[in-house]
């Protein structure tokens, strides 16, 4: 497969103040997903008292989420490069609105689920097309250093979610975080109305249909080094997604912290993926996404390893938990933004699709994924042998299937890199 060429959209030169608002906007529908995952953990045990529903039946309004995400990204990205980028985004964001202001009056842990699962199909939008929006713009190591700069904005919100939530609490049901999410959809699709170019140009767009959409999926499927680095990373992000639904049952019923403690354990986590988000570009100055993405995916399995000796053992308690809690989350934050860069760069053509296959696998996995930690008892034990098999088995297909040392290095991109879009 060769790269394809980069699509250069009708511009205006780029400058530092437009790229650093296109990271915000984006970054901002980037974080909705994860925000409408984590802000809600705090009161996981609570909902379930209020609604009469077992531990792990209220895990599973969290797997209707990521089953939506996944779900949703299938049909948004082929609609993206259809109808471009605003529009799919802008009526995706408004069915996040929808479901969240339902989700104020849910009678049922039933109804929340589906309530949940409609959320996570509109916040798709955002994560689909963010993706696709920049590499309408860049590829290479300039697509991957970009990624890095979303991944920061992204990774503020799992450190502000639950802790805000828990706030939230103080004041309020767990009704109330469904009330914020709202508005949060209503200011998003606002600014994006007003400030979010289109970055697909009428003359790039795909005009086959359903049945090229097929064939575009079909095309995808064919590429082995591509499903690879789709499987590495849904798998690398299944293992963060184990830990986040595990951890508010871990942390509070286990160890015993409150809800306004979870929340700062839990964004001290966050701030170790920010870190290494953010070490990501310095680093890709000197080596390769695909160099970087086989580091990474070997010291997260065996910081993995790591975390499930420390649970059977018991070993520190909590601290022990938490400090290689810290090193798993350091390695996936270096590979995520690598991950996609390498596979959206043999795609250009069809980034919206590529995009939605990725983020698909990614939240799909992590929906099989999350009820697991219940199954096996929502303890430090079985989360930590969820988040240990997920790296570990992506360093297997990254290692059997991508084998990145045969890929060919990726070349900073050249006009793409300089240009900003315009309406």
């Amino acid at each position: 497969m060769t790269l394809a060429p980069d699509r250069v959209p009708t511009a205006v030169p780029d400058t530092r103040g437009k790229r650093l608002r296109l990271v915000l906007v984006l970054g901002a529908f980037t974080a909705l997903g994860p925000l409408t995952i984590d802000m809600y953990l705090p009161a996981l045990p609570t909902i379930g008292t209020e609604l009469h529903a077992t531990p792990t039946i209220v895990q599973l309004t969290l797997t209707g989420t990521l089953l939506g995400l996944g779900l949703g990204q299938l049909v948004v990205g082929p609609l993206s490069d259809r109808y471009g980028r605003r529009t799919p985004l802008l009526i995706g964001t408004a069915v996040h609105v929808l479901a969240s202001a339902l989700s104020l009056i849910a009678p049922t842990i039933e109804v929340l689920g589906g309530l949940r699962l409609l959320q996570g199909l509109g916040a798709a939008a955002g994560a689909v097309i963010a993706l696709a929006m920049v590499r309408d713009l860049y590829s290479g190591r300039a697509a991957a250093t970009l990624l890095s700069r979303l991944i920061l904005v992204m990774g503020v919100s799992p450190v502000i979610a639950p802790t805000l939530g828990g706030f939230i609490l103080h004041f309020t049901s767990w009704r109330g975080i469904f009330a914020l999410l709202a508005i949060l959809g209503l200011v998003l699709i606002a600014v994006a109305a007003r400030s979010l170019p289109e970055t697909l140009p009428p003359e790039h767009r795909q005009t086959d249909g359903v049945l090229g959409t097929l064939r575009t999926y079909g095309g995808l499927f064919r590429d082995r080094t591509f499903v690879g680095l789709v499987l590495v990373a849904g798998l690398a992000l299944s293992a963060v997604l184990a830990y986040v639904s595990g951890a508010s049952f871990v942390f509070q019923e286990q160890y015993g912290v409150s809800q306004q403690q979870f929340g700062l354990i839990f964004g001290s986590g966050a701030i170790w993926l920010i870190a290494a988000t953010q070490l990501n570009p310095v680093l890709l100055r000197r080596f390769e996404p695909r160099q970087l993405l086989l580091t990474a995916v070997a010291v997260g399995a065996a910081a993995g390893l790591l975390l499930l000796g420390v649970a059977l053992l018991d070993l520190d308690g909590l601290l022990g938990v938490l400090l290689a809690l810290w090193l798993v989350l350091f390695a996936v934050g270096l590979a995520l933004p690598n991950a996609p860069a390498v596979a959206l760069s043999r795609h250009g053509e069809t980034a919206g699709t590529a995009a939605a296959l990725l983020g698909a696998v990614q939240f799909g996995v992590g929906a099989l994924v999350s009820p697991l930690v219940g199954v096996l008892g929502n303890n430090a034990v079985g989360m930590s042998l969820v988040v240990a098999g997920g790296l570990v088995l992506s360093l297997v297909v990254l290692v059997t299937v991508v084998r990145p040392w045969r890929l060919e290095d990726l070349e900073p991109s050249t006009a793409a890199e300089a240009v900003v879009v315009t309406h």
